[in-house]
């Protein structure tokens, strides 16, 4: 991941091929290297190594989707499973988790996704959070979305979440983002 972003807005073109779910908007990376929707009136801030989407401006963040992602090594990956890659990505959490029963994965032609709930005891609000781990991999990129969130916005914020590992693509670049080519 670039250590400098550079934010860009764009004109789109009258015949553009940007077709998002009503709702939404599309968060485009690196030209393509990770593509998914966020709901549409979210705030975005981008940082040295992520991109974090807030649904109310920051620093009041009722909920927090982040993105990072890296660029693999043109190999077979298949012998390293998703789920031991969350297990390492946990390694320096200083947060005490908590399993919860929810998890996921999806095997699509192009991208695998394997994600974990936990449940964590906030260290500044002092009550109980819920936090979400993504790692999808495809087309020599991985990328790692997390998702943290009260318990009390749970059923609000699913569809959300739903919506993101639904719409995830990595590696597809495009040529003119004006366009969507």
């Amino acid at each position: 991941m670039p250590k400098k972003w550079k934010k860009e807005a764009l004109k789109l073109k009258k015949d553009h091929l940007w077709i998002g779910k009503p709702g939404y908007k599309i968060f485009v990376a690196d030209r393509g290297a990770v593509r998914f929707n966020v709901p549409q009136d979210w705030a975005i801030e981008l940082d040295s190594v992520s991109t974090k989407f807030y649904d109310r401006k920051p620093p009041k963040d009722d909920c927090r989707l982040e993105c990072s992602y890296i660029r693999l090594p043109p190999i077979d990956w298949s012998g390293l499973p998703l789920s031991q890659l969350i297990q390492i990505a946990l390694e320096g959490e200083h947060r005490s988790l908590i399993p919860t029963e929810n998890f996921g994965h999806m095997q699509r032609d192009d991208v695998e996704l394997a994600w974990v709930e936990y449940r964590f005891m906030d260290p500044n609000e002092h009550r109980e959070a819920y936090t979400r781990i993504c790692i999808g991999r495809g087309s020599n990129i991985q990328t790692l979305i997390t998702f943290d969130y009260w318990p009390e916005d749970a059923a609000r914020l699913s569809g959300v979440w739903d919506e993101v590992m639904r719409s995830l693509e990595l590696g597809r670049y495009i040529k003119d983002p004006t366009t969507g080519l």
